[in-house]
């Protein structure tokens, strides 16, 4: 298909760049060691830097956070085109962006919450006031998070929770637990499962920090006892969280930092040619040059990709399927380019971010390390290959 862009659409890509190169902190495109794809070293999950909240601040008076959002619960009531525009925008500086209530929680909500819900919480998130966590994954449930066992038991107007979560990435610079609980026993499996909103600063929660390989901490276990949170703050209906997260996965799919994929690629182009390697460019070298050819070209497949899910949901489609094709495809594509990476910088590959010597400031050692986690987060991809060969060719689910 052919994505190019309105008048409209090239006028805001310009307006979003003009925006970046005027507020961005100085330097903090080259310094940030953030990976495409992976989930080891984004500085919001972190550490809260005050310049990145300004950041933020900015892009929310702007209505930038939530671009497609309607204007009554604070978005921007843009297309969801020119939101890919400026998700692609932002990522290609490696610009701190939206959080997970903006990406993930907020969506959800506009679809499944009610009226209430949607005026308590949509506001606050278009205003960056608060941060979310996703509180999914615990140590016997990942890939199958059918097999939660943290329990929410009615008592009145609350919900008791017990239970353990792990790999809370953020835990401990948000506010609030997007967090999946079972609160039916008896019920059938995936028909027993509610999604709530968990502030952190409730009491009985317990957070332990998980340092990621890449030396960051972007990680925590966090553990819940006898924590009450009010019934109001469940989304949608109880015991229908297991619908609500599967559509959450989705928006979590079709969040791909696609023009950090360019940029990367460009500084490896970069390095190729103005590198020497037994007195000629290593971009000379043949096989050097159809490496970074392979890579060109499944980025460009990618860039497709990200369109026609965008373009797919302004026409009113869901692109379910495609947000796992996207996703597979894109993770995939952050370990080929973190191994080309690898492979053309040679030894030097392996220098972390505090050696003077390491080419790109110690970044591809940094994402060869990281590349692995995006494999992983919002679906490995044998369950994203599932999921597009049942809902995408039929195939059965049981062989």
């Amino acid at each position: 298909m052919d994505f190019r862009f309105s008048e409209q659409e090239e006028a805001f890509q310009k307006q979003v760049d003009d925006f970046l190169e005027r507020e961005l902190p100085a330097d903090w495109t080259q310094s940030n060691l953030y990976w495409p794809g992976g989930y080891g070293a984004v500085p919001d999950f972190e550490i809260i830097d005050p310049a990145v909240e300004k950041f933020r601040r900015r892009l929310a008076e702007k209505g930038w956070l939530t671009i497609s959002w309607p204007r009554e619960y604070g978005g921007g009531g843009k297309s969801n085109i020119e939101q890919a525009i400026f998700r692609e925008r932002m990522s290609y500086h490696r610009a701190p962006a939206a959080d997970i209530g903006a990406l993930i929680s907020g969506p959800t909500i506009l679809h499944f919450g009610s009226e209430g819900m949607k005026k308590e919480w949509l506001p606050r998130i278009a205003r960056a006031e608060i941060r979310f966590w996703l509180a999914y994954s615990e140590p016997d449930a990942g890939s199958d998070l059918s097999a939660i066992r943290t329990r929410g038991i009615e008592d009145g107007d609350d919900l008791i929770i017990n239970g353990q979560k792990i790999w809370g990435s953020g835990a401990h610079v948000s506010d609030y637990a997007w967090m999946i609980v079972r609160t039916d026993m008896s019920a059938k499996p995936h028909k027993d499962i509610s999604l709530i909103i968990v502030d952190n600063k409730s009491r009985g929660i317990t957070m332990q920090p998980l340092v990621n390989i890449c030396g960051f901490h972007s990680f925590n276990q966090v553990f819940f006892e006898d924590v009450r949170v009010p019934k109001k703050n469940i989304v949608g209906e109880v015991n229908g969280g297991w619908y609500y997260v599967m559509l959450a996965l989705d928006f979590e799919r079709l969040v791909v930092a696609i023009g950090a994929f360019r940029r990367t690629f460009e500084e490896l182009v970069k390095y190729s040619r103005e590198t020497q390697r037994s007195g000629a460019p290593l971009s000379d070298d043949p096989v050097i040059r159809d490496k970074l050819a392979d890579i060109a070209i499944k980025i460009d497949v990618a860039y497709m990709f990200f369109w026609q899910t965008a373009w797919m949901l302004d026409h009113g489609l869901v692109p379910n399927i495609e947000a796992s094709v996207l996703k597979l495809f894109t993770t995939e594509l952050s370990r080929d380019l973190a191994y080309t990476g690898m492979e053309i910088m040679g030894p030097y590959a392996q220098l972390e971010r505090d050696s003077i010597h390491a080419p790109l400031g110690g970044r591809v050692s940094n994402g060869y390390l990281d590349c692995i986690s995006a494999l992983v987060g919002a679906g490995t991809s044998e369950i994203q290959r599932n999921i597009i060969a049942m809902r995408g060719l039929g195939l059965p689910w049981k062989f």
